[in-house]
């Protein structure tokens, strides 16, 4: 999949200051003071793309869209916010240097949030989740139950599966948004997907909810201030400082006998130093088969170095099948967590 290429292209490609800073420096500038905007950026015809999916479901509401600093929708704010770094190609590299991933950095990424928030600015405007039906189907939600964590069950068929770590699940508000998502994506056929599941229960809600929408302008717009919700004004390296602590207490430290099992020749290379040869590779062999964030992948690995060192753990230099026992390791340590661990809500 291509990433995208957000820059700006009025008239001729518009240039910014900040551009060609260094990383050091650019984290040291408030995301505030960099110009962003959405208007004249590859960003701007997705949004549109997803207007247009509204439009040919027969639905009149185009939720506004503005940069903040994570995907989100304000509680009971039906608006869109895309998160900054996705703006312009400097900040995207930013964001991959700082966190090893982009969010939404591809169109196919990019529309499947953008449907997800959409579902999120929908059931604020129609004030869809008060329904009764609604909350038969979903769940009753209230601004003082929204928990920070769940604990997802992978095989469940009474939730679609439409972002990554079963996100349905996590609350009605996000199983709402969720199945509409799988309902507004273009070309999909739920009701052939989702056949046998009671999930589909939940798309024919959808399906009739929206269905009755139709033309129907929303009934809930507050104004609001964009400044209020946008959490621009703080300096970049504060903004991944907070990011990387929320990412990297996944994990927990469990693992000494596994790691003196993996690493027992009396002698040899550091364990430490055959990771950290090897760490671009494992990372992106786990990642593959495992969907788990490369920054949460990559910071597990650097405990095990850390952890290599301090145990003081060899391995020989010529054992061919250490490659797969340790990828095999790593790989294990990670689907433990992805199904027995607890997530954080993110979206």
């Amino acid at each position: 999949m291509t990433p995208l290429r957000a820059d700006y292209t009025v008239g001729k490609m518009e240039t910014f200051d900040w551009a060609s800073l260094s990383d050091e420096e650019l984290l040291e500038r408030r995301i505030s003071t960099l110009g962003l905007r959405l208007e004249d950026t590859a960003l701007q015809s997705l949004i549109q793309q997803l207007y247009d999916e509204l439009s040919a479901k027969g639905l009149v509401f185009h939720p506004p869209c503005h940069i903040g600093d994570e995907w989100f929708v304000p509680i009971g704010i039906p608006v869109i916010f895309i998160p900054f770094f996705l703006v312009h190609d400097r900040l995207r590299a930013l964001e991959r240097t700082m966190m090893l991933e982009v969010e939404g950095e591809t169109p196919e990424w990019f529309m499947k949030l953008m449907r997800h928030e959409a579902g999120h600015a929908y059931s604020y405007a129609y004030q869809l989740q008060r329904k009764k039906k609604w909350q038969q189907t979903f769940g009753r939600t209230s601004r003082e139950e929204t928990p920070n964590t769940y604990r997802p069950r992978p095989f469940s068929r009474s939730y679609v599966m439409h972002l990554e770590d079963w996100y349905a699940q996590s609350h009605p508000d996000e199983d709402f948004a969720e199945t509409f998502a799988i309902w507004l994506t273009p070309g999909l056929d739920w009701r052939k997907q989702y056949a046998g599941w009671r999930a589909l229960r939940k798309l024919e809600y959808v399906d009739e909810l929206m269905r009755s929408l139709a033309g129907k302008p929303p009934v809930h717009t507050p104004q609001y201030r964009v400044v209020d919700y946008d959490f621009l004004n703080v300096k970049l390296k504060t903004y991944y400082a907070r990011k990387r602590k929320l990412y990297e207490d996944t994990y927990p430290d469990f693992y000494d006998a596994d790691l003196r099992q993996l690493f027992a020749a009396p002698a040899g290379i550091k364990a430490s130093a055959y990771l950290r040869r090897r760490r671009r590779r494992l990372l992106n062999a786990v990642c593959q088969w495992t969907n788990e964030k490369k920054f949460r992948v990559n910071q597990l690995l650097a405990r095990l170095i850390r952890r290599c060192d301090q145990l003081g753990l060899h391995v020989l230099n010529d054992d061919p099948q250490e490659d797969f026992r340790v990828s095999s390791f790593i790989t294990t340590l990670v689907m433990n967590y992805l199904f027995t661990g607890k997530f954080k809500r993110t979206k």
